[in-house]
């Protein structure tokens, strides 16, 4: 039976778009596992935060104790005063998917503290980040307070952001942070430090 020869030439024109094929299939296959997988880890990150409240590591129960916890429930500022209290609040507001609002107040005391001459820098950053109307992080800010932020922008002072800042903390402190004091995972971080601290 006479055989099929392929120049060299063909045989790696061959190759070259099957391997294409081959290589895109694999790829696609790649790309569905590895949404998958970032997806199960994601979920896996969120899940026992919610539902089991935030575990923390000895190192954080240690720096930790149950009357610092304990005044987060005070008020929202006491809670942004503390480094902790940030971290698991930031945790709690993941979970809800608005982290923007603490990413955003976080930046603004950020920026009060910002040198004169890097203000203008700055000012573009946070706009760009949080402010504008197709922001990656966009905050809930009324049309009007977009546009004064915008103004206020371009030409930066230290209180540029001041307004959006007090309408995101408010929004903060009448909305998640409630939510947050009831939460699993406030509760049961106070829980377990109570624990520990009774052994």
């Amino acid at each position: 039976m006479p055989g099929l020869f392929f120049s060299h030439s063909n045989m790696a024109e061959l190759n070259g778009k099957e391997g294409c094929k081959l290589a895109e299939g694999k790829v696609h296959k790649k790309k569905q596992k590895a949404f998958g997988a970032d997806l199960k880890s994601y979920l896996k990150c969120m899940v026992p935060h919610i539902e089991s409240g935030i575990k923390t590591s000895n190192s954080r129960n240690v720096m930790l104790s149950a009357e610092e916890v304990i005044q987060w429930s005070q008020s929202l500022e006491k809670l942004l005063a503390s480094q902790s209290g940030q971290g698991v609040f930031r945790e709690f507001l993941k979970s809800e998917f608005s982290e923007e609002n603490i990413e955003f107040w976080l930046a603004c005391e950020d920026y009060k503290k910002t040198k004169s001459d890097h203000l203008h820098g700055k000012a573009e950053r946070i706009y760009a980040e949080f402010v504008q109307s197709d922001a990656i992080k966009q905050i809930n800010i009324d049309y009007q307070m977009r546009e004064a932020t915008a103004k206020m922008a371009q030409d930066p002072t230290h209180t540029s952001f001041d307004e959006a800042q007090k309408t995101v903390y408010i929004l903060m402190e009448r909305d998640s942070y409630p939510r947050f004091l009831k939460s699993k995972s406030y509760l049961n971080l106070l829980n377990q430090l109570q624990t520990n601290t009774s052994k």
